[in-house]
């Protein structure tokens, strides 16, 4: 595995020239010039076929690119209404310029009537021209017949400010090629503006050059979504009356089945004895709005379903707190099997008894609580005013590594994905390049500091055609994250951020993102009042989940997400949606868990700094500082009132040291380091990227279900004593060992009275003399306190010991010496 340069994991902050476009707020991206042409729709065109008709469409050309709008059969008077963007330099070229000067960034756009599909065309010579030439030409099965055009200077469009009205199309006269006027007239709009233009947003994609088709062009395009709003459903199943089982001479084990679309929950089974069954268990579920589909319970006893109704959802009961909902009894239909048809039988009536609401209290957690974009409840009723308003620039990327291989040669065609809250966004897609460059900018209104962005970078599978199984997948390139209290309220970041990967060859970089971000607080005190809040809210702990049900309502969570928005248009495909909430991250892994273990010991390592520092102090490394430790100390007793302030005013001094060496940019969300993804072994991430079940040889799976039991036998070891730890000092007045326990009650009556006799501060001054005391005062061997409490017994000595543990530690003991030997 080719170790990377720990530089390349690092920000590089850059200084783009920002702010082109501020008058319209675009002040967080690179101006971007484009010449739109509006071709709105034609009249009175001259008659071309034999039946006195036509079949028009407009080639919009400038340079060598061309943008062709729909045909229209035998139509004489035909609208189009279709905008073209062509991006172009910040200066027009003259006509001298030659054709072998590219053109950078040239890009065509496409909006307005999205049921017209339109075909791209251009050459290997990419080049602008001063002339703009909007054709109207006749579809023909040979050579299609010019039917007129009309001719633009470039240098005499004006660049149309974007906060100005809407430029209003105008009817130009059709020429043709001597410059003679001809029959029929073409409305047009013609104008230079920005990224910031109202065209813009809703433009296709301008960069799909060689793209063709309503489909192809809607997959490249920008977009924002907003996530469907997610309730927890909670059913409360109380009881069931008047339960007849098909086998009466025996007690029925009855249990309820509750079932919402794909998600299937049961009670437990609930054997009373009678027909009248008690349960009282919760079950939830995530709904998203509009909700579909039903709540159906089914009452079963064993294989035999005992009775199921079928609640409408829409007509549920709401709540924002713990008040409590009414219960109702619903009633049971017996269904059965006739002929392979389902029939309702009505013989015997039943009833369950259940309390069903939607809880609009709760925040439904689609992503990691560690780095969630949204901490608001459902119900906007308990929603907090807003603190501020983030703006994100997506610039540009470099460097990105080739996704795809096409016509024998590597390409990328890459688009961004930005999360925050319930607000997505996705740029539209660079075709065919390496180096994209977007320079789109978003914004959202923050409600907590304490909140991460996402941005995930992707290459569309539009282009990369069909796998085995009929299906295309968007390929993730990388992606980074951002917290917004990390960063400095009103101040620009712009930086380039790695684009890290780590699969089963190790970790990689794949290129790099260059962001523009800004948060923006609107009122400080707001901000910090934030800050005294819960971090969820109040539901969270006034009736808490258990982290099981956290967890499986968060996977229902992105299954919901994802769906919805694999039906949008374009749509933001399930993979895409997973993959920016990190759904499957909870996997075991023996690379996190080392590092999940050094971040332990990292933030122990001060604490032992310290024991450290104390013991060289009790040992008289350096008797000066022994010396000030003492009289501080002497102080201190001798002045109790002033531990506290000391305390605090040391505690201060040490934030006003650090403020000089602040961070002054934001955390690197892919830490490789800290992650260990850049020491990892290759049998460690091969074991990672696994599939679930496993495809390995048994071999491989043998020696690393041999390795996890050893592993797992270190952290069984370290429990172990924590917990032998805790129930020693459970034991000293348990009389488990009674000499011991009655000697430990002795000293605690002989120290009651010592106590009592002598002042505190005495007791606290040669306590502490007695531990700063000089090594020649000192023996070697343990305390007397610490030898009389190891004795003590612990539950070990009724442990349960299988004859082959020295043989297991023996083996183990093997196989981590050669393991370190390798």
């Amino acid at each position: 595995m080719q170790k990377i340069p720990r530089e390349d994991f690092l920000l590089k902050e850059t200084k783009p020239s920002l702010g082109g476009v501020k008058v319209t707020g675009y002040d967080l991206v690179e101006k971007m010039l484009y010449l739109y042409v509006r071709v709105v729709k034609a009249k009175d065109l001259l008659a071309r076929d034999i039946n006195g008709s036509c079949d028009p469409y407009v080639e919009v050309e400038q340079g060598n690119y061309k943008g062709i709008t729909r045909h229209f059969k035998r139509n004489s008077n035909p609208e189009w209404n279709q905008v073209f963007a062509f991006s172009v330099l910040n200066t027009i070229p003259q006509p001298s310029i030659q054709p072998s000067m590219l053109l950078q960034d040239v890009q065509l756009c496409l909006c307005s009537n999205l049921q017209f599909p339109f075909d791209l065309f251009y050459s290997e010579a990419r080049f602008q021209s001063s002339v703009l030439e909007v054709t109207v030409k006749h579809k023909d099965f040979v050579n299609d017949d010019l039917m007129g055009r009309v001719l633009f200077d470039l240098n005499e469009i004006e660049e149309r400010v974007p906060q100005d009205s809407p430029l209003a199309a105008q009817w130009y006269k059709l020429e043709d090629r001597k410059g003679d006027k001809v029959n029929g007239e073409l409305m047009l709009a013609v104008w230079m503006g920005t990224q910031a233009d109202e065209a813009f947003p809703e433009a296709w994609n301008s960069d799909a050059v060689g793209v063709s088709g309503t489909e192809g062009v809607a997959n490249i395009r920008s977009k924002v979504y907003l996530s469907p709003k997610l309730w927890y459903l909670r059913v409360n199943v109380i009881e069931a009356q008047n339960l007849h089982p098909s086998d009466m001479g025996r007690f029925p084990e009855v249990f309820v089945k509750a079932i919402l679309g794909n998600q299937v929950l049961s009670t437990g089974i609930c054997q009373s004895g009678n027909n009248n069954p008690r349960w009282n268990e919760d079950l939830m579920f995530v709904v998203a709005e509009p909700i579909e589909g039903p709540l159906i319970l089914r009452v079963e006893d064993n294989d035999e379903v005992l009775g199921r109704c079928t609640i409408a959802l829409q007509y549920v009961d709401r709540r924002d707190d713990n008040t409590p909902i009414n219960a109702e009894w619903y009633t049971l239909e017996k269904h059965v099997v006739v002929q392979g048809e389902e029939k309702k039988e009505t013989k015997v009536v039943c009833k369950i008894h259940a309390r069903i609401c939607l809880e609009g209290g709760y925040h439904v957690l689609d992503e990691s609580i560690n780095y969630s974009s949204d901490l608001q409840p459902t119900s906007k009723q308990l929603w907090n005013s807003s603190i501020g308003v983030l703006k994100l620039g997506i610039l540009n990327a470099q460097k990105l590594m080739s996704m795809k291989t096409k016509d024998g040669r590597g390409r990328t065609d890459a688009y961004c994905v930005a999360k925050y809250g319930q607000k997505w966004v996705r740029t539209r897609t660079i075709i065919d390049s390496l180096d994209p460059k977007w320079n789109e900018q978003y914004s959202w209104e923050v409600f907590d500091p304490c909140t991460v962005v996402t941005i995930g970078v992707f290459d569309n599978c539009f282009f990369n055609g069909r796998d085995k199984y009929g299906w295309a997948k968007d390929l993730s390139i990388g992606k980074t994250r951002i917290r917004l209290s990390t960063l400095e309220t009103g101040r620009i970041y712009t930086h380039l951020y790695p684009l890290l990967v780590l699969n089963s060859e190790g970790v990689k970089k794949v290129g790099e993102i260059e962001l523009a971000l800004r948060f923006t607080c609107s009122s400080l005190l707001n901000m910090m009042h934030v800050y005294s809040q819960p971090l969820l809210p109040k539901m969270h702990y006034l009736h808490p989940l258990t982290v099981s049900e956290h967890n499986n309502l968060r996977l229902e969570a992105v299954q919901i997400v994802s769906m919805r928005f694999s039906l949008a248009d374009p749509p933001l495909r399930k993979e895409v949606v997973e993959y920016m909430l990190d759904e499957g991250t909870q996997m075991w892994s023996m690379r996190r868990s080392k590092a999940n273990y050094f971040r332990i010991t990292g933030i122990l390592s001060g604490l032992i700094a310290v024991g450290r520092w104390f013991d060289l102090i009790c040992n008289w490394i350096n008797p000066g500082i022994t010396v000030l430790v003492h009289i501080m100390f002497i102080i201190l007793v001798m002045y109790p009132e002033l531990i506290v302030a000391t305390i605090f005013l040391y505690l201060f001094l040490i934030g006003i040291w650090y403020y000089r060496c602040r961070p002054r940019h934001p955390p690197q969300y892919i830490g490789a380091l800290l992650s260990h993804a850049d020491t990892a072994l290759p049998d460690e991430l091969d074991e990672e990227f696994d599939t679930i079940p496993t495809s390995l040889p048994t071999d491989i799976v043998r020696m690393r279900y041999d390795r996890l039991r050893s592993f797992a036998g270190r952290i069984q070891t370290v429990l172990g004593d924590l917990a032998a730890l805790a129930e020693r000092l459970q034991s000293l007045l348990s009389w488990r060992d009674p000499k011991a326990t009655a000697l430990f009650v002795i000293l605690f009556l002989v120290a009651t009275i010592v106590v009592h006799v002598t002042p505190f501060q005495v007791l606290v001054l040669l306590t502490g003399l007695y531990l700063l005391r000089h090594p020649r005062f000192r023996d070697k061997l343990p305390s007397v306190p610490s030898n009389f409490f190891l004795r003590f017994p612990a539950r070990t000595d009724i442990w349960l010991v299988e004859h082959n543990e020295n043989q297991t530690a023996l083996a183990f003991f093997q196989w981590l010496t050669a393991d370190v030997g390798s």
